[in-house]
């Protein structure tokens, strides 16, 4: 496996979200080169003029993902593989320290401590 592919297990989680399956009409693409191309320009950093020749023409594959990008495949994408923090909703008395004073506790006065 390379550096910036998916592992079988996170390309079968979001495969069924990707169109342009077999049963669709009209000309079908390699969802999961193309997948692996988008990842490589994400990872890389670097320009889509870029793109290493073994993912295709790199013209082809930046309107690929733009067209993706407004019809809304990605934000589905995200959307469902995203899992909630669930830090946020496990805040109890382990994770939270209240000061002294925000307890309740009667403040005593300078004269008394002294004693």
């Amino acid at each position: 496996m390379r550096r910036y592919e998916l592992r079988e297990d996170q390309w079968h989680k979001i495969a069924p979200l990707l169109p342009g399956t077999a049963s669709d009409r009209g000309r079908t693409a390699d969802n999961h080169l193309f997948v692996h191309a988008v990842l490589w320009i994400a990872r890389s950093g670097a320009p889509w003029r870029d793109l290493p020749e073994r993912f295709g023409e790199w013209n082809s594959v930046y309107v690929r993902f733009n067209r993706w990008s407004k019809k809304g495949v990605w934000k589905r994408v995200f959307e469902e593989l995203q899992e909630p923090d669930l830090e946020w909703l496990m805040a109890d008395s382990t994770v939270i320290r209240a000061h002294q004073h925000s307890a309740g506790q009667k403040k005593v006065p300078d004269k008394e401590m002294k004693q």
